[in-house]
């Protein structure tokens, strides 16, 4: 029996109630074997996290700068080492029980479904994917794969944030009437351009045609321009801030609100200007939901970033208030709530709530949560069932950017977005350069 079919066997019994005898019925010096695709940055952090687990080892690094591989080769020695995880997945076969992925957005989907379609368990950073149509096809090879899923979402599993979700869901401020969300960070502030540099040579333990991988071909540039951090920034590489802290953000607000349905309207009401390249410094991107048992029967979200923040406070909470450069206002009928991106939610009005108890709930480890999952059988609480539907209405936000002004209808069972001047369902999937096509999941 192959280790593959060990994992299945293990995890099917698991659901019968029998881990502990399966888990105690391994080796005692076996461990879930590990891959790692994107090794330093945030995937670095990852990696050493899920290094902690006393039943985890990391077999495989891949990153296609070898500069980068220093660390994780440091840290794991007896791990091989590749520059291109088609060749990782292809010599390490079923040595490799579970990926992370800690790539640029551009790569999460083409990485991840490969790996899952060959049975990997898969630990992807957020956002989930690059555009609409790549989430979609993310949750559905989960479900079809069988695998245990979870997004680099970590602060879902933060106290605060866990803390805020059962304030709303208690009834602290009665129905949720509407969401403000933002950020501080700007949408191009990370590469400082606007368009193409000067290209320069590649340098010799990058392997640049990996990198860009999906995205269209173009040329090298020295710096911190694309490689290593300036990617957020370019459409073909990464989401701006939206997509890379909505869902952060917006997480407590889909757990809380216990959102099950996509959006039925998005519409952009102002970004500070964009070309062809970069993303906005600065969006406001308005959506609205159906309402759940929590909330009115329409549920308006907005997004803001770059600086900006809601106008926008309710009732309760006093006008001369300072609110966190990031996070998220819940307005309801009886009270609000601040929930800072990352720190203690607050209650207001002051007076009503100064003698409300209670107690912070417990936080999470992120990331041992999703191992025990592979042990256990277990799903996480966010797996691509939950991660990708949210990743698909941030997402939708930045469809809207390109169409500032319009409002925008969503029927997310076809997978249909329509705007007044037609259908715009082609801005839910991008063209892929050949060789690094993505196969929908039938």
């Amino acid at each position: 029996m192959n280790r593959r079919s060990f994992l299945q066997s293990s995890t099917t019994l698991s659901a019968l109630a029998m881990a502990p005898s399966i888990v105690s019925g391994r080796n005692l010096n076996s461990k879930l074997q590990l891959a790692a695709v994107g090794t330093e940055g945030r995937g670095g952090a990852d990696l050493r996290a899920m290094s902690s687990h006393a039943k985890a080892k990391y077999v495989a690094l891949c990153d296609v700068d070898l500069v980068r591989t220093t660390s994780a080769r440091k840290e794991n020695p007896d791990a091989s080492v590749f520059q291109d995880y088609r060749e990782m997945l292809a010599k390490m076969g079923d040595k490799v029980d579970a990926v992370t992925v800690g790539t640029p957005d551009h790569m999460h989907a083409r990485v991840s479904l490969d790996c899952m379609r060959k049975g990997k368990h898969l630990f992807c950073q957020k956002p989930l994917t690059h555009n609409v149509w790549e989430a979609r096809q993310m949750r559905l090879q989960a479900a079809k794969s069988k695998v245990i899923t979870r997004m680099g979402n970590q602060i879902h599993s933060h106290s605060f944030y866990r803390t805020a979700v059962q304030l709303i869901q208690k009834g602290a401020i009665g129905k949720v009437q509407r969401v403000h969300s933002w950020v501080a960070a700007s949408g191009h502030g990370k590469s400082g351009h606007i368009d193409r540099p000067t290209p320069a040579p590649v340098p010799n333990t990058l392997a640049w045609d990996v990198w860009l991988g999906v995205a269209p071909e173009r040329p090298y540039v020295e710096g911190k321009v694309y490689h290593p951090w300036g990617w957020r920034d370019w459409q073909d590489f990464g989401n701006g801030a939206l997509g890379d802290f909505g869902c952060h953000i917006l997480d407590p607000v889909f757990t809380a609100l216990r959102i099950k349905e996509a959006p039925t309207e998005i519409k952009c009401s102002y970004h500070s200007g964009m070309n062809d390249e970069v993303w906005p410094a600065q969006n406001v991107v308005e959506y609205k939901f159906p309402g759940t048992d929590l909330t009115g029967k329409i549920l308006p979200i907005t997004w803001y970033d770059g600086n900006r923040l809601p106008k926008d406070r309710g009732r309760h909470l006093p006008r001369n208030e300072r609110v966190p450069s990031s996070g998220s206002l819940f307005i309801g009928d009886e009270g609000t709530l601040v929930v800072p991106h990352v720190g203690a939610p607050k209650l207001y009005p002051q007076e009503k709530f100064a003698d409300y108890a209670y107690q912070l709930a417990d936080g999470q480890d992120h990331f041992h949560g999703w191992l025990d999952g592979i042990l256990s059988g277990k799903q996480p609480s966010d797996g691509f069932d939950y991660a990708g539907p949210l990743t698909e209405a941030v997402l939708l936000g930045n469809v809207a950017v390109r169409h500032k002004g319009q409002h925008l209808s969503w029927q997310a069972e076809p997978m249909q977005l329509k705007g007044p001047h037609g259908d715009l369902s082609k801005f839910l999937k991008r063209k892929y350069r050949k060789g690094w096509e993505i196969a929908a999941t039938t």
